[in-house]
């Protein structure tokens, strides 16, 4: 019998783990899940300078909640990024721009002073979609329905609206009667609603405090897109170095958890909608063949083995890796010669599975035509204190818990010449 040799030690890199100084408010303004760290930009910027690559452009194919957008403003370099979800791009919109604090304050108060002539007859609920008085009671739909209008009324600067809108989005979770930190779309039905016109203006003072605490310059602006990376197109050549955290398989269904954003903002009549198109998403699972043989090996052994305790999940992984490479291959177009990409993913286990995605992905920046492809690994210190989620998502450091989280993730880093 031939025994297969031990897997080679991965590297872990210590400069990966921790940051140089605390993150800045920008980076809570809006609730996000997982979150990457602000630092791994930073850090990611410095080793491609250290390897001579002339970083002037950095982009971000899976822009999420815009840490990488606003990072790269801070750094004075020029940014774009791309995100599917349009609640994600509308806080990287509002993270990487340059706002004059005083105005903001203005339309505060512009805003707090219509609240007292918009009266709950006037607020407009009967418009909603219905799936809001799922998680709204009638009281809060108006007070929300309220602060909408004022916002919409009174800042006539688009800008600076986006940035209003964003306070709103931040305050329905806390308003609603979903389960205060769960990751899940669930009902508390014991929830004490707090008063909602309270709610905002705390939200949007801590904005404004970290607006001023930021300090953007204006130059050079960020350019981010509402698109699918897998139909994008128009960026040949146009970044240095791409840095991202692109989704897990089946991890969060990043539509479900921000439906009552979308909902409220008029983006969508059926938040469902939007499961359409998104990488690692349970749903989209079905219009794909099993076609194997197209997936690099790490990716066929892993959805074999998913096949075994589960075909509708290794259904939905086959889709991943497949769009996976995709994404991997668009990456390659965006680069310059010489640029480099970074990419922040972690390995899952489901049912005993093990779905090693930063194994399949580092085989697929060496198929792409990378070099050098490194994984290194980091430790994701905040888990290591609560590494168990419960049944109802929340976190717990009890090993009774259904679920463990990882307290670690890899760095995978390539270069493209020619």
């Amino acid at each position: 019998m031939v025994r297969r040799k031990n897997k080679k030690k991965v590297r872990r890199s210590s400069k990966w783990d921790f940051g140089d100084s605390p993150e800045l408010k920008i980076h809570r303004i809006h609730a996000y899940p997982a979150k990457f760290p602000a630092f791994i930009t930073t850090k990611a910027i410095a080793f491609a300078k250290a390897a001579g690559v002339d970083v002037r452009t950095v982009a971000d194919v899976f822009c999420g909640c815009g840490t990488t957008a606003f990072e790269t403003r801070k750094a004075g370099l020029s940014f774009w990024g791309c995100d599917i979800n349009p609640v994600a791009t509308l806080i990287a919109r509002v993270k990487s721009e340059s706002y004059d604090a005083e105005m903001l304050e203005l339309y505060h108060s512009k805003i707090l002073a219509a609240l007292k002539s918009i009266s709950n007859s006037v607020a407009d609920v009967n418009s909603l979609p219905a799936r809001i008085d799922y998680w709204f009671d009638e009281a809060t739909k108006k007070a929300l329905a309220r602060i909408l209008k004022a916002i919409n009324e009174n800042v006539e600067d688009s800008i600076c609206r986006d940035f209003f809108l964003c306070a709103f989005s931040n305050i329905l979770k806390a308003a609603s009667r979903w389960l205060t930190k769960s990751i899940k779309p669930q009902v508390d039905p014991n929830k004490e609603i707090p008063e909602i016109e309270p709610l905002f203006k705390k939200q949007v003072n801590f904005m404004v405090k970290a607006v001023k605490e930021a300090n953007l310059q204006a130059e050079p602006p960020a350019q981010i897109e509402e698109a699918n990376l897998l139909t994008l197109s128009g960026h040949k050549h146009s970044a240095d170095i791409i840095v991202t955290s692109p989704p897990y398989v089946t991890s969060y269904e990043y539509a479900d958890l921000h439906q009552l954003s979308t909902l409220w903002l008029g983006y969508t009549e059926d938040y469902r909608s939007l499961r359409k198109g998104t990488i690692g998403s349970v749903y989209n699972a079905n219009d794909y063949a099993a076609k194997e043989k197209k997936l690099v090996p790490s990716g066929r052994r892993i959805v074999r083995k998913l096949n075994v305790v589960d075909a509708h999940k290794a259904r939905a992984s086959l889709r991943y890796f497949m769009d996976m490479d995709h994404a991997v291959r668009k990456c390659k177009q965006f680069l310059r010669p010489g640029g480099m990409i970074f990419l922040v993913i972690g390995d899952t286990e489901y049912k005993g599975v093990k779905v090693e995605n930063s194994i399949y992905l580092k085989e697929c920046l060496m198929r792409a035509g990378f070099t050098g492809v490194r994984r290194t690994k980091r430790r994701i210190t905040g888990k290591i204190l609560t590494p168990f989620r419960n049944k109802r998502g929340r976190f717990s450091k009890s090993a009774r818990a259904s679920k463990r989280i990882y307290a670690e993730e890899y760095i995978l880093t390539g270069r493209l010449y020619g």
